[in-house]
């Protein structure tokens, strides 16, 4: 699903009357998948097929809520979020398996059922991906009046809108409510805040909802940057301090608060392209994880939004080097010759990689096309003739 996934990519804003308007929407891309639709291109028809069959099953789509879990957070409150830290399980040596202990990279299936809200988050967010998509490709308003449905269920309406922090997120049993890493379960708020940006430009945005969101976007936007767990989570060294990064510039950016976004990439993103990826490209953070090959994709993949949304707001993200040549296109290269199977991977990775792959693929063609990033060439140039050599890296990978 290829320009699916390269669309999926952009995050999007929408800013107040008296700032600048920033899109980071790339409609020139979406227009372009739209018209290779029009003309029956065999790819984008592949794509579009199955989007548009789950946008249609979505129409009767019960409404996702945080009310909906069977567990109680820590408040009392169902309209707070709820979930438990994935990888820490029952420790076997004691009676009620209390406090649970840690497994890096396993996940346990407590976490993933509906004694909390993980999965029904998860599944809010691929709905409104999914309808957006439909109604972009389709101008089926039918699609667009779910989507805003789903988000004035999860956001707004009295009896079941999420309260706007984050405070019992990845919770360990027997140990801690919340802890911080909780936040980036919330990275899909881009997902809704696309949404939002393209009926807003197509005038399908009820001014409720607009300002219903915003009021709430603010809120949360505030928790993160001051309440004890999204500070916290913000001096994170690794992954989740730059997907914290993410979180919140495309939020400021969506709010139009341009100035905070500009001064934070300059300042803390900055540091942590330096602090986090070595002269020669790799991830020290990332390389000692059960999963270091995915986590190293993910953090890059981060960083990439984060050049993005510069590139928006005039910050050279993607152009930013230290002295001893730490950058986020290194980090990139530090991973070509394990992409094309001329190096074999040293480090742990317990879990396929496929997916990381895809999103290893999707992010250097990315690259190529928005950052004129020309070592990635090759890449952009095998994607696009579906010619790729993922069977290479899998080989060599495993050996």
């Amino acid at each position: 699903m290829f320009f699916l996934s390269f669309i999926g990519l952009i995050s999007c804003s929408s800013v107040s009357q008296k700032q600048k308007t920033i899109s980071l929407t790339d409609y020139d891309a979406l227009k372009h998948a739209k018209a290779l639709l029009a003309k029956n291109d065999p790819k984008v028809k592949e794509d579009y097929a199955p989007l548009f069959i789950k946008a249609k099953a979505l129409l009767n789509q019960t409404p996702f809520a945080v009310t909906h879990k069977t567990g109680v957070p820590p408040s009392g409150d169902q309209h707070d979020y709820l979930s438990i830290a994935p990888y820490f399980w029952p420790d076997a040596s004691t009676n009620n398996g209390l406090p649970y202990v840690r497994k890096d990279g396993e996940i346990n299936p407590e976490a993933r059922n509906n004694h909390t809200d993980f999965n029904e988050l998860i599944a809010f967010f691929d709905a409104i991906a999914t309808l957006r998509d439909a109604y972009f490709f389709s101008e089926e308003i039918v699609f667009a009046e779910k989507a805003l449905e789903l988000i004035s269920v999860w956001f707004l309406e009295a009896s079941t809108k999420m309260n706007p922090n984050l405070n019992f997120g990845q919770g360990i049993p027997g140990k801690i409510e919340g802890r911080c890493f909780g936040i980036i379960e919330f990275d899909r708020i881009t997902e809704v805040l696309k949404c939002l940006e393209q009926f807003k430009k197509t005038g399908v945005l009820p001014i409720n909802i607009e300002n219903g969101m915003n009021q709430w976007l603010a809120s949360y936007a505030s928790w993160l940057q001051h309440s004890r767990l999204g500070v916290e989570e913000s001096t994170r060294l690794n992954n989740h301090g730059t997907h914290y990064d993410v979180q919140l510039l495309s939020i400021l950016t969506y709010l139009g608060r341009l100035d905070e976004v500009r001064m934070h990439l300059n300042t803390v993103t900055k540091s942590r392209i330096f602090s986090q990826i070595e002269p020669d490209g790799s991830q020290p953070r990332e390389l000692e994880r059960t999963k270091s090959f995915s986590y190293s994709v993910m953090n890059l993949h981060g960083f990439l939004k984060l050049s993005e949304i510069g590139k928006k707001v005039g910050v050279k993200v993607w152009r930013m080097e230290s002295e001893d040549g730490r950058s986020i296109k290194k980090g990139y290269l530090y991973l070509l010759p394990y992409l094309t199977g001329t190096q074999k991977w040293e480090h742990r990775q317990i879990k396929s990689v496929d997916q990381s792959i895809e999103k290893l693929v999707n992010d250097l063609v990315f690259a190529y096309r928005f950052f004129e990033a020309e070592e990635f060439a090759s890449v952009a140039d095998a994607a696009k003739h579906g010619d790729f050599f993922w069977g290479n890296f899998v080989e060599a990978f495993f050996q």
